[in-house]
């Protein structure tokens, strides 16, 4: 397994209400994470909006990327969540800036 995280910067004045959506993620796209090989999906947040994603995939960042690429729930999700983010014009799956690992403890 790979882990991956990465960074993602949600808009100060959107915070609570992007909070609110993910306490009822769509069922489907719940089904399409698991589906591409996200695992041990976890979204962290600093007051400012400073968003930490942690996952594990068997492949590779890209590729879980790829996967949820072609599952149209994506699509909708991307299209309905990209208001939150800071960013012109992009969904949040290609503004995500994967961080490099530089220590781990099993």
């Amino acid at each position: 397994m790979k882990r991956i995280g990465f960074l993602l910067k949600v808009k100060e004045e959107m915070i609570e209400e992007y909070k609110k959506h993910h306490e009822a993620v769509w069922p489907e796209m719940l089904e399409a994470l698991r589906r591409t090989g996200w695992r041990n999906y976890s979204l962290f947040m600093r007051d400012d909006g400073l968003l930490f994603g942690y996952f594990e995939t068997p492949d590779s960042f890209q590729v879980a990327l790829d996967g949820m690429a072609k599952e149209e729930v994506n699509t909708r999700w991307q299209e309905f969540m990209a208001p939150y983010f800071e960013g012109v014009g992009l969904h949040a799956d290609q503004m995500m800036v994967q961080l490099e690992e530089v220590f781990h403890l099993d």
